[in-house]
Formats: C-alpha cells, structure tokens, sequence
C-alpha cells in the first residue's frame, strides 16, 4: 500500500557533539562560553534514520558500533525516536564513531571525527530476512565498505523489490579516490542522494547536471543532488529538475543533508513526483536547519508538509 514504508538505514551511524556558536578554537588551555552543547545520533545512515521516523516511516538503524559507552548512548538516543535498534552489532575493540562539531555563527562548521565502528560493518553482519522484508534500504557511506560489499547488499535487496538508496560521506574534494572503489554499487541503486560538490568530485564534471548524467551512465537510476541554500536537483534519463530551498533562518547545517534524504525518500513512498518528494526534502532539511544537531526539532509528516505549503522558497 502507498504510504507504508519499511525502511532500513544501513552503514554510518555517529555519535555527534554541538558546541555553538564558536568564532574560534581558544589556544592553549584557554576557555570560551558556548550557548549551547548537545550530543545526538547522525550519520549518513543515523541522522536518516531519525528524520525517516518523524516522517512516519518504520525504521530499522543497521551498522556498527562500538561495545561501549557512545554505544549505549547511540541506542538509546534512537530508540527515543523509535527507530528499532535491534541490527545494529556492537564490536570490541573499537569505540563508537563519534564527532566533535563547533558550530559557527552561521552556521558551517568543522569537523573533528573518529570512523571507528562504522569500517568494521559488511555483508556478513547483515539480516538477510530483515532486509527481504524491507520496502526500503538507504546506504549510508558505502564506501566504509567498498563497493564491491555495497553491490552484494543493494543487488540482494533489489532482487527482492526493495527500493534502494545511498549517499556517500566523503567531501568533495576526496569524492574523487572513491569513485573506483564505489562504482560497483552503482548498477544497483534507485537513487543516489550526494550534494553538489560530491558530485562533481566524484565525476571531474564542470558542473552538477553533467556530473549528474555521468554518474547515471554508470547505472545509478536517480540522482536527487543537495545545493545548500540553493536548494536540490533531481536528474533522471527522462530529465531535469529543480528545487528551490526555503527562506528559513539556520542555526546549524549538520544533518541537512540526511534530512534531505529522509523527506526525499519518504515523499516518493507516499506517492509522490520525484520534484514533490525533493520538496519534501527540502522542507525537512529546512527545519533540521533551525536547530543544533541532525536530530532537532519534534515535527511530523504533517507538520513538514504544512511547512513545504506555506514557507517561502530563496527563488
């Protein structure tokens, strides 16, 4: 039935910590007043996840983590949401990704990141029946696996009707050494949902409709590609579309980009256009935006829709 949506996120899950606003990083052993400091789940496959469940999908988190305390927090803070915890494997030896984020005044931020447990998850931890049973896999970082990995999971999941979904972790400008290692995965995915300078990185292209084109020569079915205060573009073999982002004031970009996933996937579930679910996309990266942390702000379908209705859009 249109609408219901079982959902696996799969692959990268990290622990993030907020600090904001921070103009700098005090030398030495000096100090700083921060507003605020928060601790949530995120990740390509985490942060997904928690937005995916606010939009009414059933979720089901799957990847590595830690047997230790970050692991604990991690299950607890997605059980929270109600995301099923139960396929995630907990390794020893090896702590629970985690990031530390100061958050500028405008809301861009560094990184200082631990990959930990999220290179230690592959087709042999996998619930093979769990995913049978899924209506949806979105892969999150297929990289930290490989893409030969990748391609045993997502051409399984598509045997069995599941939709299938990645968007990488790597910045633009390393997108590049991952293309070969990557590449098998793409024959086997529905969408593909980088940002732009991902996109361009990974193709060498000159700008991000070409570089959209030549990663469906590769086999991916959908490229839905994030601009930042620009909005999305949605390129497919029949065409290209556009989607503006909303006029919203933003606090914090941390998790935009897998809320965009999580409104862009959850509207083609409920039967929409793939511009329609780009919009959705971008009205839950929006109220991500408003906030510190991938996991803020207590919306639902209906009040992101309500959002997307009634918010002025940059263009």
């Amino acid at each position: 039935m249109t609408g219901e949506m079982t959902v696996i996120a799969m692959g990268v899950h990290v622990i993030d910590v907020l600090a904001r606003p921070v103009e700098a990083i005090p030398e030495g052993q000096g100090g700083a007043l921060v507003e605020e400091i928060r601790i949530t789940p995120a990740g390509s496959a985490g942060g997904t996840a928690v937005t995916l469940a606010k939009l009414g999908a059933r979720v089901r988190s799957a990847g590595a983590i830690g047997a230790d305390a970050l692991g604990d927090v991690m299950i607890e803070l997605l059980q929270r949401y109600d995301v099923d915890t139960s396929l995630l494997v907990r390794r020893d030896g090896v702590q629970t990704s985690a990031s530390v984020l100061p958050i500028r005044p405008d809301g861009s931020r560094p990184a200082f990141h631990v990959v930990g447990a999220n290179a230690a998850y592959g087709p042999d931890a996998v619930d093979w029946d769990a995913l049978a049973a899924a209506t949806h896999l979105h892969l999150g970082g297929p990289e930290f696996m490989g893409g030969e990995s990748a391609a045993q999971i997502l051409s399984f999941a598509r045997e069995k009707g599941v939709v299938t979904s990645a968007d990488i972790l790597a910045p633009g400008d390393q997108a590049a050494m991952i293309l070969d290692w990557i590449a098998p995965a793409f024959e086997h995915l529905d969408y593909l949902l980088p940002n732009d300078e991902q996109v361009l990185g990974l193709t060498g292209a000159a700008d991000l409709v070409e570089g959209s084109r030549a990663l469906l020569e590769r086999g991916v079915g959908c490229v839905a590609a994030t601009r930042g205060p620009d909005g999305a573009v949605v390129v497919t073999a029949e065409g290209v579309e556009e989607v503006p982002a909303f006029e919203d004031e933003v606090l914090d970009t941390t998790g935009c980009g897998d809320s965009f996933s999580a409104g862009f996937l959850r509207g083609l579930s409920l039967g929409a256009d793939r511009r329609e679910a780009a919009v959705l996309g971008c009205a839950a990266a929006a109220l991500v935006a408003q906030g510190l942390g991938s996991d803020h702000g207590d919306f639902d379908l209906a009040s992101a829709q309500a959002f997307a209705a009634q918010t002025p859009t940059r263009a």
